[in-house]
């Protein structure tokens, strides 16, 4: 019986910063208190100032807020995200999270809204898996870009 995943051969994935998982239909992008406090120092702010004007808490976790067109409030739109360097492990294990590549047809259907998704470098099967492993949680969240 072969248990391979369908994606036997790898993903490619490389960010464009398009921004078209960081808008959309609202959600949550849920951060550590080290990650705000890492993207607070990237933005050159204070981490309290951060946290007053950048997150919420939602369930009692951490999330960045969005304005009210759903956009992830470090989303600027000639930019792409300000803290990309810095940005919370729910955007850097994007799109390799769980229920993307669970199927090639939940793979597909997020690859058609992004412009990254099946170009750039080629992850293998045990790499997409990895950082599958250790995406964080839940679903889409106002993305993360």
């Amino acid at each position: 019986m072969n248990s391979a995943p369908w994606y036997a051969a790898g993903l490619r994935f490389q960010c464009r910063r398009c921004g078209a998982c960081c808008t959309g239909a609202p959600g949550y992008v849920w951060l550590q208190e080290e990650e705000a406090a890492a993207i607070a120092a990237r933005l050159g702010i204070e981490p309290p100032d951060f946290l007053s004007r950048h997150t919420r808490r939602v369930y009692g976790l951490l999330s960045l807020r969005e304005d009210r067109d759903g956009r992830c409030v470090l989303h600027d739109a000639r930019g792409g995200c300000r803290a990309y360097e810095s940005r919370p492990l729910q955007c850097r294990t994007w799109p390799f999270w769980p229920r993307i590549v669970a199927t090639r047809a939940a793979w597909e259907r997020e690859a058609a809204e992004c412009p990254g998704m099946g170009v750039g470098k080629l992850l293998d099967a045990e790499e997409v898996e990895r950082i599958s492993r250790c995406a964080h949680p839940p679903g889409r969240g106002s993305g993360p870009g």
